[in-house]
């Protein structure tokens, strides 16, 4: 189970929201082409192992007919609420071969007894429908986000619950192994269960990664990405991440589908780092997953193909430094012969060994793959890769942990050998198997941006990339015009569309795509005097400003955009350095203004999942003329904090 999928889908993919807020009308949801089987083909096709479908998300909404509420499928005109899509699903992962899990929100914005003891056995009712009316279920996963405000049965409060103590999670647990014995569980915030968040959505876990944590005990944010070296407790971290910027389908979205180079890093920056991959898919209101997405992950089902379709290490000859016991049934040769079950093993006492592989002829090779034998633990604690390179050894890579999968990038290298070398274990090393690769080149797109001026900057992923453009929405070619300096392009909007081309192998990268609006040309920040507010408006994501710490909530930023506008929304990216997430706004209120000081309220709520996945908010309203717009932070991430803000950027007709 290495690379499953997760699907959102939901009442608030019709409302254009990143979470339910419990109050949606159920008759919106009208998903009339929804095709379960279209999901699980794609799963399939895209080497993927199972599916992971959010049965009831925070909404409360329930995408199956359950006896206990009725805000679900059953009380919608789709389908004369005949439907069950849970049980499509499942039926269509047991068609084509997929395993099936369930995604049960322990948060539920709709239900009135949430925050009191009876929604607890409300939640475990449906639990149990869930796990004995669709057959096994692989995987149970029990979000983290808990309590806040929400409709609540027509309250319209906030509640808040202690996640740690609320779900009575022992007793849960006990349900949920009573119930699918074989099943695991995945929690963020309760007790401690069989996965563990990786501490972030952006698809990646530690360099450093020990499937171990503590039975008891807090587990702060460099526990969830590295896990704990001496644990006493099997927890290894499963990487979700989207396969857009957001978990459901926004139309707006559709240019920001995860590239290729984008999805070949979270594939080494998880399963390449001893974790596993859930990719999420966001359902279309129609009821399917949309044909880029589709095409995205059969190009990166093909890429690993091509990758990994030659292992160099076949026909070497493996030597090691040293072999338990000097047993043939440990010998180096253990490393290399695609057997899982054997492994290279040293004596109880040693700690440091070495395993060489000569290749019949000089090898180019680029890719490094390496597995220890994990239902036996996880043992290495740092390593080294070398190449015999002209008669001398050359170090291209010196990491920490194994576990059951590390793989390495580096630059092409041509050796004659190549030798792992165990510099520290747990215990004495143990390696099942060793793979070695020389990986095409997957050019990577531009990265783009346009500065307060409305000049456009394009930046290439490599050195040898040269870089061409449009500006009138046609596709770029090494026949369009080619990027030098940063172009000019007045105060409109800018749609620009471009390609890094490799001159050498007439390669060229997938296109980078980007709608500007209207440049931030002549706009000034009123509600302070600090120079580096500037970096509000300056078109750079990494760079960020926050508000004085001794500013009270709420805040306000406060912008004159020069002259009147249109204006139909607005765009907030908060800091994107993991230490400043404390400043992310998460309440806000928007105001426009034709004169800084009548001002009329256009759009207020939350940013839902910011801190976890900290992407651009785009907020729209009813079209309205401002010159002025003001920001107003309500509330952080973290209380006492000052807000923070990477960009804030208007939508304009």
């Amino acid at each position: 189970m290495e690379y499953y999928a997760f699907i959102h889908f939901s009442i608030n993919t019709y409302t254009d929201m990143a979470w339910g807020l419990g109050n949606e009308d159920p008759t919106l949801f009208n998903p009339t082409q929804l095709d379960c089987r279209q999901w699980a083909r794609i799963c399939k096709e895209a080497g993927m192992k199972g599916i992971i479908f959010t049965a009831k998300h925070h909404s409360g909404f329930c995408l199956w007919p359950s006896n206990y509420t009725d805000y679900s499928v059953k009380n919608v005109p789709w389908r004369n609420g005949k439907a069950d899509i849970v049980r499509e699903l499942a039926d269509a992962c047991k068609e084509y071969g997929l395993k099936f899990g369930v995604y049960l929100s322990p948060w539920d914005r709709n239900h009135a007894d949430y925050g009191k003891p009876e929604y607890i056995t409300y939640f475990r009712n449906q639990l149990q429908e869930l796990l004995t009316n669709y057959g096994d279920i692989f995987e149970v996963w029990f979000d983290g986000a808990n309590g806040g405000s929400g409709y609540y049965g027509g309250a319209n409060e906030t509640r808040k619950i202690d996640s740690k103590t609320y779900y009575d999670w022992p007793n849960t647990y006990k349900l949920v192994r009573k119930l699918q014995p074989n099943m695991v569980i995945w929690n963020d915030g309760g007790d401690r269960a069989d996965l563990r968040w990786v501490g972030t959505e952006a698809g990646y876990v530690g360099e450093t990664n020990w499937s171990l944590l503590n039975a008891t005990g807090d587990v702060p944010e460099q526990m969830l990405r590295h896990g704990v070296e001496n644990g006493d407790t099997w927890v290894p971290g499963e990487v979700n991440t989207s396969i857009r910027p957001e978990w459901f389908y926004h139309e707006r979205e559709d240019r920001k589908v995860k590239t290729l180079p984008q999805l070949m890093d979270l594939y080494y920056n998880s399963i390449g780092r001893n974790g596993t991959l859930l990719l999420n898919f966001p359902i279309m209101p129609n009821g399917l997953i949309h044909e880029k997405d589709e095409k995205a992950v059969q190009e990166f089902a093909k890429a690993t193909k091509e990758a990994f379709a030659v292992n160099l290490a076949k026909n070497a000859k493996a030597t090691a430094s040293q072999v338990r016991g000097k047993k043939p049934v440990y010998d180096a040769g253990k490393a290399i012969d695609a057997d899982p079950e054997s492994y290279w093993a040293t004596d109880d006492a040693v700690r440091n060994a070495s395993l060489t592989l000569r290749f019949t002829k000089p090898t180019a090779f680029n890719r490094f793959l390496v597995q220890e034998p994990i239902r036996l633990g996880q043992r290495v604690k740092s390593f080294t890769v070398e190449a015999f390179v002209d008669g001398n050894w050359k170090e291209i890579a010196k990491e920490t942990t194994i576990g059951y999968k590390r793989i390495l990038r580096f630059p092409t290298v041509e050796a004659t050998q190549l030798r792992l070398t165990i510099l520290d274990a747990k215990g004495c090393p143990l390696i099942s198997n060793l793979e070695v690769y020389k990986a095409p080149l997957i050019l990577t797109p531009p990265i783009v941006r346009r500065d307060q001026a409305g000049n456009l900057h394009i930046k290439p992923g490599d050195t040898e990339s040269e870089l061409y453009y449009t500006l009138d929405g046609s596709p770029p070619t090494a026949n369009t015009n080619k990027y030098t300096v940063p172009v000019k392009t007045g105060t409109g909007k800018v749609d620009l569309k471009a390609i890094a081309y490799n001159p050498f192998t007439k390669q060229s990268s997938i296109v980078s795509e980007e709608k500007f609006d209207i440049a931030r040309t002549g706009w000034k920040i009123l509600s302070t005097e600090a120079k580096s507010a500037h970096q509000v408006l300056d078109g750079d994501p990494n760079t960020s400003w926050q508000q004085p710490k001794s500013q009270p909530m709420p805040a306000d930023l406060v912008i004159d955009l020069g002259k009147e506008e249109n204006l139909t929304g607005f765009r907030y990216l908060p800091a994107q350095n993991w230490w400043e997430e404390a400043s992310i706004i998460t309440q806000y209120q928007f105001g426009v203004s034709a004169d800084n000081t009548n001002w009329k309220t256009v759009s207020e709520g939350e940013f839902s999942n910011i801190k976890n996945s900290p992407v651009w908010q785009t907020k729209p309203f009813e079209p309205t003329k401002a010159r002025y717009i003001k920001l107003r932070a309500l509330k952080n991430t973290q209380e006492g904090s000052a807000p923070g803000y990477a960009e804030v950027d208007i939508i304009t007709q």
